[in-house]
């Protein structure tokens, strides 16, 4: 038996050793996570979370602050509602390079972070003073967008190589951050501030968001390539009855996929498609939700708490869907999430035809819990087909879906309701999601056989190397 050492956080050698099962996939076991980082592997769910945060007000919040932005700077309402657009855009756009220079080693996860929080100020800057409606585009569209895709993809695939045994309640409770983050802030846009105060409020956000992001960035560490938790073995059925279930409806991938490899094998393809419509149906809830709740005659204070509940339970959602797939299974979870997001479309729809505000919450918070959920599916089913060490880039692949899904929801959102109404409009987006659902049926992981072609018993081989 051959074994290598490392030097850990406190320069005391550490042993590791690397074994192999029988389908050839390596794990790199011995290390503690204090060996690694000097602290907890807990603290990197932690402080992504709180990254996730930083951003999320961006994306969620934005709507609220679409009146005092249209009468400040003489917007139009189809401008800026596009400008989300292209902030989705840019948010997809970088996750699949940044990915690769992460996995490079060209981009530190703490310089990712650094990059993030600087995009979030400048965002934030230039809805306060931009002199044209094209400065708000660069500014808020492009730069705000690329550093929260940074964040992003740093914060969601930090999770899933600390915890490869577990991930599904992890990935859902960082990813979360993503959506509740953003509660304050639709208050304060939509109650709070107004014309006389937007440029102070907006750069007060700015710099505290961007603070946030950049100091829990400041703490972010990668785990070598291939780690496995030492307490775990990967030849063995663990002891842990919730680790041995997660591990059971949701294998580890048979091998280490590159983004080619992974592309090849179909499934990031059909993943793609999946997250293109149920992620375009979630975006144009937050668009047009304030809209169709305008028109319903609710007042602003209720539309605001609608979206409020929206955030919450979108946010509190991905935590619960990924902790219920590590139990249930990926795929099924999916499923399920992208039926409730669609018909949880026809439900807004109804309640505010009806004008019955109760329906109206209810439906609406069905719909956040949906639109959420999504996401740590995506997130961790790719690590559980692909592998942790390419996790970065062979997500960003599937998550470039939102590169056409942020347009589609938004800017032709926006056509689509001038055109054919809010009725037309949810009715189609509801319809999208169910078709998704039917979609995410043919999902299965690359390179491993059907049960009923599964041989009983399997005997793992292992060696170990340096």
């Amino acid at each position: 038996m051959t074994m290598a050492s490392t030097t850990s956080t406190s320069q005391r050698p550490v042993t590791y050793r690397e074994v192999t099962d029988h389908n050839g996939r390596m794990y790199r076991v011995g290390e503690t996570d204090i060996d690694i980082m000097g602290r907890k592997r807990k603290w990197m769910v932690i402080l992504p979370w709180v990254g996730m945060m930083g951003i999320s007000s961006a994306e969620y919040a934005f709507a609220s602050a679409e009146e005092t932005l249209h009468t400040a700077h003489a917007w139009s309402s189809l401008h800026i509602f596009w400008m989300l657009g292209v902030w989705v855009f840019f948010q997809a756009a970088v996750a699949f390079p940044a990915g690769k220079l992460r996995e490079s080693g060209k981009l530190p996860a703490r310089y990712a972070m650094m990059c993030g929080a600087l995009g979030t100020f400048l965002g934030y800057l230039s809805l306060a003073y931009a002199p044209h409606v094209v400065v708000a585009y660069i500014g808020f569209g492009m730069f705000s967008g690329m550093g929260a895709g940074m964040v992003y993809a740093t914060c969601v695939n930090m999770v899933g190589k600390w915890y490869p045994e577990r991930k599904g309640g992890k990935t859902g409770f960082v990813n979360g951050g993503f959506a509740y983050g953003s509660v304050p802030f639709v208050f304060l846009f939509t109650g709070y501030m107004n014309l006389t105060n937007f440029r102070w409020v907006l750069v007060s956000v700015g710099i505290f968001l961007a603070a946030t992001v950049a100091v829990a960035g400041y703490f972010f560490k990668d785990p070598p390539k291939n780690w496995w938790p030492s307490e775990i073995d990967p030849l063995k059925v663990p002891d842990d009855p919730r680790t041995r279930r997660a591990l059971e409806k949701n294998p580890p991938a048979v091998r280490q996929y590159t983004p080619a490899e992974a592309w090849r094998t179909g499934r990031v393809a059909l993943m793609w498609f999946c997250l293109l419509c149920t992620s375009g149906v979630n975006i144009f809830g937050i668009a047009f939700q304030v809209d169709i709740g305008d028109e319903a005659g609710f007042a602003g204070g209720i539309v605001a708490t609608a979206m409020s509940l929206k955030a919450i339970v979108n946010g509190t959602g991905r935590g619960v869907i990924g902790w219920l797939s590590d139990r249930y299974g990926r795929k099924q979870c999916l499923i399920f999430v992208c039926l409730v997001l669609g018909l949880s479309q026809y439900g807004i729809l109804w309640s505010a035809d009806m004008k019955n505000l109760p329906l109206f919450l209810i439906f609406s918070s069905i719909s956040g819990f949906g639109g959420g959920a999504i996401f740590p599916m995506f997130a961790a089913m790719t690590a559980d087909y692909f592998g942790e060490n390419n996790n970065a880039s062979n997500y960003g692949l599937v998550y470039s879906s939102k590169l056409v899904s942020g347009l589609l929801g938004s800017g032709m959102g926006a056509y689509v309701v001038s055109h054919w109404g809010h009725s037309g409009a949810f009715t189609l987006a509801g319809s999208i999601s169910l078709f998704a659902g039917f979609v995410a049926l043919f999902l299965t992981p690359p390179g491993r056989p059907r049960k009923k072609d599964i041989t009983p018993n399997p005997q793992p081989t292992s060696r170990e190397a340096i």
